[in-house]
């Protein structure tokens, strides 16, 4: 599996966002029932959000993301960052390694 930071860019109004957020969030929570996310949430200032979550690929991972409300409604743009972690708390090695 490889590691993703996803850095999202809000490109409309917070209120939108209000609106989408139950959705987004529902599939957030599918995402950590399937293992594939391990951390979310919104930047500060809140401009967008940073989600850490893991797959095949970056070709996999984006079509992942493209039933995430936010991307179906053009509510935010999308950044796939791979990286590969050399070190990292022991209690993240099941979901690293």
């Amino acid at each position: 599996m490889k590691i993703f930071i996803i850095e999202l860019t809000y490109l409309v109004s917070l209120e939108t966002i209000e609106r989408l957020l139950t959705g987004h969030r529902q599939f957030l929570q599918a995402g950590y029932d399937s293992k594939r996310l391990l951390l979310s949430g919104p930047q500060n200032p809140r401009i967008g959000g940073i989600i850490v979550a893991r797959g095949e690929s970056r070709e996999e991972i984006s079509r992942y993301f493209a039933a995430d409300p936010f991307f179906a409604q053009q509510a935010a743009s999308y950044r796939f960052v791979e990286f590969s972690p050399t070190k990292f708390a022991p209690c993240l090695a099941d979901w690293v390694v």
